[in-house]
Order: C-alpha cells, then structure tokens, then sequence
C-alpha cells in the first residue's frame, strides 16, 4: 500500500482560507478541494470515528465527546479507549488486505488500547495530592520516553485551556514526525488542534485571528514538505468548520426551573445528580442529548423544549434515525442550535452556588462541554495561584469565568452554510464538490490503494 498522511487541521473551512495562509493557499493550486457534509453531530470524536470506519454514529457508538452512562448514572466526556469505537477501522481493513500495513494515530482521539501500530495521545498524571501533571501515553509505551526526550514534557497546559497555544500543535507535529522517522507507517493520522480555540474565541473573525492561520499555516507547511520527501500521499481535511455564534442556551438551568433536575448540594455549592433527575442535557457545542429517566414525563419535556429559544430541532429516537444517530447512547431527545446558538452545561441558578470545578479546567468532571474553559477570568489571580504552586503550597486552579457570552463561534449542527462546512484537500480529481462524512474513509482508502 502507498504510504499516507491524514492532517487533521481543526475548524478548517473555506471561509478561513486566505491570505493569512499563504502556503495553504499556494499548495492547493492543482490540489481539489471538497467540502464534507458534516456528520451530526459535528464533533471531534463523532467525525473522526466516522472517518476511520466510513460509518455513521448509529454504527459506531459515538453520538458526542460524551454521553451519559445508563449503568453508572454517570456522564462521562473524553473518554479514551478505542473499545468504544463499535466499527471495523481502516487500519483494520488495511491489516487484512497488506500484512506490511502500519498505521500511527497521532492524538486522534479513541487513542488507547487501539489495534493501530503506534499511537500517542494525551495523558495527564493525577497526583495524590490533587495535581494534574503534563504528560502523554503511547503505543508502544517506549515511545512517550523517546519523544518527551527528544521534544520535552507534552505541553499539556498550551493543548487546552486558557494557555492553549501553537506550542501543542507544534509538538504533536513534530512527534509525527519523530514517529514517522523511527518506524515509516503506511498510514498516519495526524492532528492539528490549532485554530480550535482562537475560532470558539472569537468566530471566524479574520482580523482576530490572523496571528493564528499564520502559525498553523506554518506548521502544514513543516509536514507537507517533510511528507513530500518521503514520496507519501497527502490529505488535509477537517472534521468541522466553526461559524459565528452569540446566544448561549442554558439548557440545564431551563429543565432545572420547570422541576425535571435534581441538585444536591455539598458544603454550600450544586452539583447535578443525573441519576436521580427526571431529565437533564448533556450539553455538547451546538447539540444536547436530553436524557428522560423517568418516562412519565416525556411529552411535558417534549413539549417544553419546543418553547426554548435558539433550539432549531427535537429529534427523538425515531427522528434521530434519518440523521444516522439512533443509538443506546443518544439521549431520548436530540437538540440541535440554530445558528446563532449554543448549548452551555450550567445547571445552577447563582453563580454563588457553582461547583468548584466549574471554575476550573476540569474536562472530566464537568457533564458536558465547557468552551468557557479557554478564558481566564483575572492573569493576576492565576499569578497568585502560580505563586502558591512554585512555593509548595496547594493550590486550585479556580480561574475561569462564568460567562458564556464570551464565546463567538461554535460547532456541531450540520445545516450551515458551505463556506463553513468542513473540507478535504487532496489530489483526488474525480470528486463531487461535496462528499458525504462516510465517503472520507473511501478517499483515504483510495489515496493508500491507489485506485
């Protein structure tokens, strides 16, 4: 099989592509260029387990970042393990046809215990004490050792949070190609988290972010010229494109105010108990999975999220399945935004009262999706904070705001217009102007055949 790299460019869409990315710009001439219609919901692990299996999420399992767990009664966002994933995978299909086949996955998410040759993703140490130290595992697990040698610690604290920067983008760039240099894998996967942030920052704004597309621009650069040499086929593809939002939906907060949620409350502060709700959402961008234990009230809740502002569809289990999202783990109801809308998780009434880790990067804890978590709420209070941690003391991270009118661009509906929809580069000259999510995994398929 041809050797293959995927560049996974994060938000990329036509809208963004310009003069702020003059190599990207230049490398397309002769290039096609494809919008995919995005899968729904439009989300990293949704379109990315899409991609590697050619299957729907009815398929796959993975209807979101998170979901609620029936047996648990717990909701649980990011999870790791490829076992999740219900689909055959590329690299699976690939084993079978070239027993010389390798594949890496570089921060493709689902990146643990998975069949694929190499792998590296993120994968902080959580200390006694409460720490969360920077670090990352891989397959085989020598390789961490070898690349934070090479490169030094995963720049955990730049890959997500309100220090996410280029320096993660970087790192995870050059590890492929630190990875690709040790072992030569047929097929890499490769992703690229940059513009992830500064567009839910601030939207597609081009004179706001134009900083960013330079640095990412470099970065696509660096591994098209390093891939070239190494005579493999190159695809760059995104798995959503991000569009200008500015009403958040407090989802929660309404089910909470019409007596569907359980609160209980621990020394002072909320927290919400999905077990024992009636109903609640997981929030996740610009979809909801609302989730009705108690079947009694199925039409009262149907009936109430028709009234909310801002949600475009209430799709239950039977309207869910021409969106290929009927699954055990897909809430009773879907909800999805218009376009100018978003879902936040906040189920408390007074700020007074907000969970501790509500003001904290906590992507494990909170039950659902918190943007919000890329802001800093005062540099002078994370100081301090930074002070206490260099002198020994404990410390807790408490500094992200509680104003989710902050964020301007979002993902996950799939009704947008084409100039935000995700895309696909490649050297394919028998494609449509738009493919399906599904047919991604044909063109990769194709680009390591080469048929």
């Amino acid at each position: 099989m041809k050797k293959t790299v995927v560049i996974d460019v994060v938000g990329l869409s036509s809208s963004i592509i310009g003069e702020q990315t003059p190599f990207l710009k230049k490398y397309m001439h002769g290039k096609s260029m494809v919008n995919i219609e995005p899968v729904l919901p439009a989300l990293t692990t949704t379109a990315q387990s899409t991609y590697v299996t050619g299957r729907y999420p009815d398929a796959t399992g993975i209807v979101g970042n998170g979901w609620y767990d029936h047996i648990d009664c717990e909701i649980k966002f990011w999870k790791q393990s490829n076992k999740l994933v219900g689909a055959e995978k590329i690299w699976e299909k690939a084993k079978k046809e070239d027993s010389s086949f390798t594949c890496a996955k570089m921060f493709w998410w689902y990146n643990m215990y998975s069949s694929a040759d190499y792998a590296v993703t993120p994968r902080p140490n959580y200390l006694a004490d409460g720490r969360k130290m920077p670090d990352c595992y891989s397959q085989p697990s020598e390789l961490r050792d070898i690349l934070q040698e090479k490169l030094g610690q995963f720049p955990l604290f730049q890959f997500w949070g309100p220090g996410a920067n280029i320096k993660s983008t970087e790192w995870i760039a050059d590890a492929s190609v630190l990875t690709d240099e040790l072992y030569d894998p047929t097929l890499t996967l490769i992703y690229l988290p940059h513009l992830d942030y500064c567009l839910q920052k601030f939207g597609p704004d081009l004179l706001k972010i134009s900083k960013e597309l330079n640095e990412i621009d470099e970065v696509i650069k660096k591994l098209v010229l390093y891939y070239e040499e190494r005579g493999a086929e190159i695809l760059i593809l995104s798995e959503y494109g991000i569009s200008p939002v500015s009403k958040p939906i407090h989802i929660n907060r309404f089910l909470r105010e019409n007596d569907l949620l359980n609160i209980r409350v621990e020394r002072g502060l909320e927290l919400l108990d999905a077990g024992a709700s009636k109903a609640f959402a997981v929030a996740d961008h610009q979809i909801a999975h609302v989730y009705i234990n108690d079947k009694s009230v199925s039409e009262k809740v149907r009936s109430l999220l028709d009234t909310v502002p801002g949600i475009e569809l209430v799709l239950d289990k039977e309207g869910q399945k021409s969106h290929h999202l009927n699954h055990e783990r897909s809430g009773d109801l879907v909800l999805v935004a218009d376009k100018d809308s978003w879902f936040t998780y906040y189920f408390w009434l007074d700020d007074s009262r907000a969970p501790d880790y509500a003001r904290c990067v906590d992507i494990h804890k909170k039950p659902g999706y918190d943007p919000v978590e890329m802001f800093m709420s005062s540099k002078l209070r994370a100081g301090y904070k930074l002070l206490k941690k260099k002198t020994g003391f404990r410390y807790v991270m408490d500094v992200i705001p509680l104003d989710a009118t902050l964020i301007k661009g979002s993902h996950g509906r799939t009704n947008i217009e084409s100039h935000y929809k995700p895309v696909l580069i490649s050297n394919a000259r028998s494609l449509p102007d738009q493919i399906a999510p599904t047919q991604v995994f044909d063109v990769i398929w194709s680009a390591l055949t080469g048929d």
